[in-house]
């Protein structure tokens, strides 16, 4: 909720009964009390484009994101901001950022003398979806400015949303060039600028950080299944090549033999394939629905080897293909 408890402020003042508006978007009140509380990314989509309907603001994912920044993240943002430079800190996010939100994964692009720090939903079938990738970017925007410290300019932002009728807003906030219906949501940079040292670098503290982070990653009661999902998810939308999505490499992540994974995966009642399956296709779904990515990009980011295994893998799960199951998509919206 750490990230939302702005809302009732921005509500009022824009004039709404801030309690009966979230209530009206299925959403608790009292919830916005507690930044250490979370609410089911669904809800949080059906909420933001509720509130967005109720105050006449398209844009209110944006108003709302540009209001936080490393505070969102709780312990994860001091931490972050000890790192020796930028790009460990980003790292250090994508790592273990499912602490925080459980619902989707950042993402770091590095393409020759170019990067981007982005976000993509995993969840499936979640509303709202441009509201909080309007306010996650503006979060993204903000953290990179605290990071980097003063002077560093970003090159270029890339939003989902098709161009509104108002782009006053995101100029006002974003101060640079903007690409509207995009295939990203994300933040460009210079790539060098990975190699920044932070104004707030701190070796002690950082390392003292990492081992409180290893101790809530251990602290955290879920079924090896979980960690496993976990895992996928990030070497997926990291980019990982093929060989980093078969079973022994993963076991070895974990620390257990091959046939000791599979039979505590067994007695969860699942197996590698399935969890491999069901993480590409929760993946694919989302970003069949809120991206342009062509299939080609789709079948690298997910691993295949070339789009036709992609695709008869995608028609297998859902009984459609994928470009038929974006057009029905986008047909229902």
């Amino acid at each position: 909720m750490a990230s939302l408890l702005r809302l009732p402020a921005l509500l009022a003042a824009m004039g709404a009964d801030p309690d009966g508006v979230i209530r009206a978007g299925g959403g608790d009140p009292a919830a916005f009390d507690d930044p250490d509380k979370t609410m089911p990314f669904p809800v949080l989509g059906r909420l933001l484009d509720h509130c967005a309907r109720a105050t006449g603001c398209p844009y209110l994912g944006l108003e709302l994101g540009r209001r936080a920044g490393l505070d969102a993240l709780g312990v994860l943002g001091e931490i972050a901001q000890t790192a020796p430079d930028l790009g460990s800190a980003l790292r250090f996010f994508i790592l273990h950022l499912h602490l925080h939100d459980r619902g989707a994964v950042p993402l770091l692009w590095e393409r020759g003398d170019q990067a981007m720090l982005g976000y993509v939903i995993h969840w499936p079938d979640v509303p709202g979806t441009e509201q909080i990738y309007d306010g996650t970017v503006a979060i993204i925007y903000n953290i990179l400015k605290s990071l980097a410290g003063p002077g560093w300019r970003p090159n270029g932002v890339w939003l989902h949303r098709p161009p509104p009728e108002d782009k006053a807003p995101y100029r006002d906030h974003f101060q640079t060039r903007l690409h509207f219906a995009a295939q990203h949501a994300a933040v460009g940079f210079r790539a060098e600028d990975l190699r920044r040292p932070l104004p707030g670098s701190d070796a002690l503290a950082y390392a003292a950080g990492l081992r409180e982070v290893e101790a809530l990653e251990a602290f955290r009661d879920v079924d090896l299944h979980e960690h496993i999902q976990r895992v996928l998810r990030r070497l997926l939308i990291a980019g990982a090549p093929a060989s980093e999505l078969r079973l022994e490499p993963v076991a070895a992540l974990f620390g257990l033999h091959v046939r000791t994974l599979n039979r505590r995966l067994r007695a969860e009642g699942t197996s590698f394939k399935a969890l491999l399956d069901e993480t590409r296709y929760r993946i694919a779904r989302q970003l069949l629905r809120d991206t342009q990515l062509p299939m080609q990009e789709l079948a690298i980011t997910l691993g295949y080897a070339d789009v036709t295994a992609f695709i008869r893998a995608f028609r297998r799960w859902s009984g459609v293909s994928p470009t038929a199951w974006r057009s029905l998509r986008r047909r229902a919206t």
